[in-house]
């Protein structure tokens, strides 16, 4: 049986984790979304806007029997389609007619799967997946690109399964302070920005093979 221990970080102490609930525009749709790192989990807590602390839960998940996607292991591409499913990149015309042709071609069918487990798409995210479909950026950087985040790996629970196997640790309740880590949550983000603005405009970003080119024949 192999179990794993997991974190939600949330502005509620009080957390009920229930099948069918959640919001459909998160990154991978609606389900309960967790992860291994306990201090990603405490700045997760408090990146809201509204300044109040913050609470991180503890689980234990018992992934036996459990059908488990690993999309930071699959295309890039898959991945992006996925990210296009559920939220959007661009409020502009040309994106959503392209975006609708980029998820038939490239995206992912989730919904055999208990568990989603994958990158987290918070602003820096966002900011690579808005100069793509701009054709700003190359394919070819994707992958370097998406590992400037730093955002570490979250997993989100989809099925009545997975929900039934997840257990909560009693006294795993940890209460997180405002100041100290939305500070942290921001300036992860805001040196991702940096990061990746460095990269887009590096010599290795050439630009060809770009988020059009995909549906030309």
């Amino acid at each position: 049986m192999a179990k794993i221990v997991l974190y939600h970080g949330t502005p509620d102490k009080e957390v009920h984790p229930t099948f069918g609930l959640g919001e459909d525009k998160h990154d991978y749709g609606r389900g309960f979304y967790l992860t291994e790192n306990l201090e990603l989990a405490k700045e997760w807590a408090v990146c809201r806007p509204q300044e109040q602390n913050g609470w991180v839960h503890k689980y234990e998940l018992d992934t036996d029997g459990l059908k488990i996607l690993e999309f930071h292991e699959q295309d890039v591409l898959a991945w992006l389609a996925e990210l296009m499913k559920h939220r959007d990149a661009s409020d502009t015309k040309r994106y959503r007619v392209l975006a609708a042709k980029f998820i038939e071609e490239y995206g992912f069918d989730t919904s055999e799967y208990d568990v989603i487990k994958g990158w987290r798409a918070n602003a820096s995210y966002f900011y690579i997946a808005r100069e793509f479909v701009r054709d700003n950026v190359d394919m070819d950087i994707l992958i370097e690109l998406l590992s400037l985040g730093g955002l570490g790996i979250q997993y989100c629970i989809k099925s009545e399964l997975a929900y039934s196997k997840l257990r909560k640790v009693s006294e795993g309740l940890i209460a997180v302070d405002y100041a100290d880590f939305n500070e942290k949550y921001n300036q992860r983000d805001a040196d991702a920005r940096k990061k990746m603005k460095e990269l887009i405009d590096s010599d290795a970003n050439k630009v060809e093979k770009v988020f059009s080119t995909l549906f030309e024949r």
